[in-house]
């Protein structure tokens, strides 16, 4: 990735005013006639389901390699613009490294050390979790779950998979003198700085904005924007002379050296992370991106929303844009990928079409 050009592809900031005439513009994503089938799901010999979408694979220089569907059509990005959301706190003074920040990326579990990391982000600025304003959960890890029962607890926002990207933005407040009671408000500082990181590295204006399930607002790009913006992070390095630059960089660090932070153990992120090298972050209805240890990336949205053929969809595009060892991805599939079954052995499978 180059920095200069980086820097010269910014388009000026507006926060979040125009974002109503911009998303009658752009009222929803890509229609089944303008998508790909991007996988189907076999048992025995028989395609039972076929999942529809559409992906972009960007390689090293950030130009186009494969075009799937209609990867132009704006999507809300959910939790795979977390790391962008993250940068966006870096950059308005927010000091975080190691776990800390990566689970401010993460969607996490709740087991215990995410739960200890997203509170060392709270003290940092000498918050209460009652300033946590996503919805209270119980972890979703069973042990942690378990735990927190055994022990007389109930559900807290702290559980919650995205309480690290809030206790950053709720650090973000103190370090700044913000008003933290309205951190989610549109017009809050805080979000203005996420849209202006977001059109800086996807290179696009923000299409629509929404309501995230964890009660932030969740935003509008392209795919191709998208893995724009992450593979700006995922190649980002330390000795950039840009201070954006630099920050990213910490991101990719901690989340390669703490990939249990980014998800959980044994969850399918920070599986990838860990065996394959990669920065992966999947996001809600179908969404997925991933950059390969040499900046080839690729974004991707399952039409219908359905998470489970992204992964598969995902590394086979690397795999065939010569950005990641076949074998290697076939080594991890298992462990990412429920296989189909019948009768308690497997019966079938997700196979790829792309």
């Amino acid at each position: 990735m180059s920095d200069t050009a980086s820097e010269q592809t910014r388009t000026p900031a507006h926060g979040l005013s125009g974002l109503t005439q911009a998303a009658s513009r752009a009222s929803g994503t890509a229609r089944l006639a303008d998508s790909a089938e991007l996988a189907v799901v076999v048992r025995g010999d028989f395609i039972e389901s076929r999942h529809a979408g559409s992906a972009v694979v960007l390689g090293q220089d950030a130009v186009v390699l494969r075009s799937v569907g209609a990867p132009d059509a704006p999507v809300f990005a959910r939790s795979s613009l977390k790391p962008l959301q993250a940068l966006a706190m870096l950059s308005v003074g927010v000091e975080l490294d190691g776990p800390e920040l990566a689970v401010a990326t993460a969607s996490h579990s709740g087991t215990p050390a995410h739960v200890a990391a997203v509170r060392q982000i709270l003290a940092r600025g000498a918050l209460p979790e009652s300033v946590l304003q996503c919805p209270a959960t119980l972890p979703a890890d069973g042990e942690a779950r378990a735990g927190v029962r055994s022990s007389g607890g109930g559900a807290a926002p702290i559980y919650h998979e995205c309480s690290g990207k809030h206790a950053a933005m709720a650090l973000a407040c103190a370090v700044n003198g913000w008003d933290v009671d309205d951190y989610l408000s549109p017009e809050h500082p805080v979000q203005k700085a996420v849209v202006d990181t977001v059109e800086r590295l996807t290179g696009e204006k923000v299409a629509a904005a929404a309501v995230d399930g964890c009660g932030a607002p969740t935003f509008a790009v392209s795919l191709t924007g998208l893995a724009r913006g992450i593979q700006r992070i995922a190649t980002a390095q330390a000795t950039s002379p840009f201070p954006l630059y630099k920050k990213a960089a910490s991101i990719t660090q901690a989340v390669r050296d703490f990939p249990w932070a980014i998800h959980g153990q044994g969850r399918s992120d920070s599986i990838l992370t860990d065996r394959l090298g990669v920065f992966a972050k999947r996001g809600a209805e179908g969404l997925m991106v991933v950059a390969a240890p040499d900046g080839t990336t690729v974004a991707l949205k399952v039409l219908d929303g359905a998470h489970r053929p992204a992964t598969v969809v995902a590394l086979t595009l690397l795999v065939k844009a010569s950005a990641l060892s076949a074998a290697a991805v076939a080594a991890v599939l298992p462990e990412v990928v429920a296989p189909v079954t019948g009768g308690g052995r497997v019966v079938g499978e997700i196979r790829p079409v792309v």
